[in-house]
């Protein structure tokens, strides 16, 4: 629950920023499918021979990302390129999906 509160804030903020209607936000998002999924990487002793994730965008709305410790993996796309982000201590990392593109 405390997920989705804060999910729901950001998604606020996020709204007023825009200027974008409160009821518009509340019909796309008061119903809509959440999910929590937990992942644990820990650090590899052979990184160059691991085989991760093809890249990829996030469909969501919004994915909240804590990273436990300091195992490298996530990425943004920059100007085409995929640029490696080191994970910031007792930081969560909130990535903007696909569907919040306008």
């Amino acid at each position: 629950m405390e997920m989705k509160n804060l999910a729901f804030m950001m998604l606020d903020q996020m709204g007023r920023a825009l200027k974008m209607d409160a009821e518009e936000k509340r019909v796309l998002f008061t119903d809509g499918v959440q999910s929590m999924r937990m992942n644990y990487y820990p650090p590899c002793p052979e990184p160059e021979m691991a085989i991760g994730f093809t890249p990829h965008s996030s469909a969501d709305a919004l994915t909240i990302l804590f990273q436990l410790n300091q195992t490298e993996g996530l990425q943004i796309q920059k100007d085409g390129r995929w640029i490696p982000i080191k994970p910031l201590p007792n930081a969560f990392v909130v990535n903007i999906g696909d569907i919040m593109e306008m």
